[in-house]
């Protein structure tokens, strides 16, 4: 998600009464906190999960009292005004399962997700893998669940483009999903066809901010393995996944950075972008994002809350409604060792 100007996390206690859950007007409940870039501090509070030769675990707080209440945030991965509407039976199962009212809020971007759980406004936070690792390190949030899609817990960032004839070096062939496909990306396990991408050199690009794995950190990382910095393309900043898919399929970029496949979002509204848009590239494999739950809980509450979020996972109600969130078909326990990939990833473009 691109950074967005917002209220700092030092005025968001003084607008709590928006996080009660989803207002009644669409976007009402949107939580505008925002932070720049992705850096990260030393942690805060007393946290004392990360370690520096090692990946943070989170820390936990068993003298707190039981909490009243839970504020699940989260960032759109497309429409957020749709995010809104998919995620209510999320927030009455956890509810259900819970005892107490969930409820749901959508950040300004994946920063803001951070900086709500640090500033207690949110207790739980379903973060992409970079900034799962954030929040434990600022902050303590015990990384407890990461996402399955497909029986994965890792995908590939993809690259694709509307001018196959300059990238692909075979023809472009459907994948199961009757997409088209070249240089071996069809499989969507990656890496794939890097040999190809030095090409992008002078390309206009659409891609995320810098916080998104997928939309920029992977994908920038491999370009500068092959020689091509971020200053050798033109950036065209797209705010969600979709959004680079469709600046690529109208023609406004030539080529485009999301996760595998995004084209399947925005396959009901524009049925050939399959056909228009070709995949020719794949990363190494990001972590796949997931749950963090706040440090300031104790120990018996944070397993409380990654029990219900497994066990409604594995309901078919759960699968579907977490199908329509984020495409999550399953969750499993987070491997913290594995989250530290995309923070090595960052590190090696100069973030972080």
């Amino acid at each position: 998600m691109s950074s967005q100007t917002g209220i700092s996390a030092s005025s968001l206690k003084s607008s709590r009464p928006k996080l009660a859950g989803w207002a009644a007007v669409a976007f009402a409940g949107v939580l505008a906190l925002s932070s720049c870039g992705v850096s990260q501090d030393a942690p805060a509070g007393g946290a004392s999960g990360a370690a520096a030769s090692g990946p943070c675990a989170g820390t936990n707080d068993d003298a707190a009292a039981a909490p009243k209440e839970l504020t699940l945030a989260l960032v759109p991965s497309g429409d957020a005004k749709k995010l809104v509407d998919t995620v209510k039976p999320l927030e009455a199962a956890l509810t259900d399962r819970l005892g107490i009212p969930v409820h749901g809020v959508i950040t300004a971007d994946y920063q803001a997700a951070v900086e709500a759980i640090g500033s207690n406004q949110a207790q739980i936070g379903m973060l992409p893998s970079l900034q799962m690792s954030q929040a434990c390190d600022k902050y303590g949030a015990k990384p407890v669940l990461q996402t399955l899609r497909k029986d994965k817990s890792s995908y590939a960032a993809q690259m694709f483009t509307n001018n196959p004839s300059k990238y692909c070096t075979d023809a472009p062939a459907p994948g199961p999903n009757g997409m088209l496909y070249c240089n071996g990306t069809g499989s969507g396990d990656g890496p794939a066809g890097l040999d190809s991408i030095a090409k992008v050199k002078g390309a206009q690009v659409s891609m995320l901010s810098p916080a998104s794995p997928a939309g920029y950190i992977f994908p920038i990382a491999a370009l500068k393995a092959k020689g091509v910095a971020v200053e050798d393309i033109s950036p065209i900043k797209v705010t969600a996944n979709d959004a680079s898919v469709l600046a690529v399929y109208k023609g406004d970029a030539e080529v485009g950075f999301s996760y595998w496949d995004a084209r399947e979002v925005v396959k009901k509204d524009n049925p050939d972008v399959g056909s228009k848009v070709v995949v020719f590239a794949l990363t190494d494999e990001v972590p796949n994002d997931g749950m963090s739950v706040s440090g300031k809980l104790s120990a018996d509450w944070q397993k409380k809350i990654s029990d219900a979020m497994l066990d409604y996972a594995k309901t078919p109600e759960g699968v579907t409604a977490l199908t329509a969130i984020y495409q999550i078909t399953g969750m499993k326990t987070a491997d913290v060792a594995s989250l530290k990939k995309t923070q090595d990833a960052a590190h090696s473009i100069g973030l972080g």
